[in-house]
């Protein structure tokens, strides 16, 4: 079998096709895939004892009974180009959820500003693969984006905020968002290059800060992996919105 060879479906739990007979409770579905059968794959990235006993990881299939440095190591190759960056000041717990985000979108690194303690339940173990930095001060955060000649674009809503939806985000950048509640600081907002905003039509004034993390990263995804130029402008508000 080649180095790149997938789960096959000899790997299902037995009676996890999700049937069931009168009186009996629907089968938990198990998570990733048991033991290999068969002969074993060869190649250095595969990990002997996921492949004699299982592997229950948060992966996609491709990763399979890989060990994990070769994971990070495969995934370091194809990192995108932006970063994010959320503050910390009063141990957010959205910061979780951020990196897990940050990892789906496959980001360069997060970081965090401030606090260097958050918690990572809502990270589900992301952060093993993602690389994430902290810095103690926003002073030594922008000074780090300036050496590496980063962009620093702010998410938040301010008098001179713009539009995410009409920006044409650089494709070196890091984007930065603010505790739940305060937002950004005025620090931040002062060393931003920009400050947007995401639109919305409901009664609320704002989002919660893990949500508009993944709508500004995927909106980096649609401009640099799917070439889908902004328009300048924002279409005319439909009936009713």
């Amino acid at each position: 079998m080649n180095d790149d060879a997938a789960p096959s479906e000899a790997h299902t739990p037995a009676g996890a096709d999700g049937g069931t007979t009168a009186g009996e409770q629907p089968a938990q579905a198990e998570v990733g895939v048991g033991p290999w059968t068969g002969e074993w794959p060869e190649g250095d990235h595969w990990d002997p004892d996921l492949l004699a006993d299982g592997d229950r990881r948060n992966v996609v299939d491709k990763y399979r009974y890989w060990k994990h440095e070769a994971i990070v190591a495969d995934l370091d190759a194809h990192r995108h180009d932006f970063h994010i960056a959320i503050e910390n000041w009063q141990h957010d717990l959205n910061i979780g959820t951020v990196v897990r985000t940050a990892n789906a979108f496959l980001a360069k690194e997060v970081h965090i500003i401030g606090r260097r303690r958050w918690n990572r339940r809502g990270a589900m173990v992301t952060d093993r693969y993602q690389h994430v930095r902290h810095h103690p001060t926003v002073e030594d955060f922008v000074a780090w984006a300036q050496g590496e000649g980063l962009a620093i674009i702010g998410i938040d809503i301010f008098p001179d905020s713009v539009p995410l939806e009409t920006y044409d985000l650089p494709r070196n950048c890091v984007l930065v968002f603010g505790q739940e509640g305060p937002g950004l600081t005025p620090e931040v907002h002062q060393a931003a290059v920009a400050t947007l905003s995401i639109e919305q039509y409901g009664s609320t004034r704002s989002m919660n800060a893990a949500s508009a993390a993944a709508i500004a990263m995927h909106a980096w995804i649609r401009r640099h992996n799917f070439r889908q130029v902004p328009l300048p402008t924002a279409p005319p508000a439909r009936d009713g919105i």
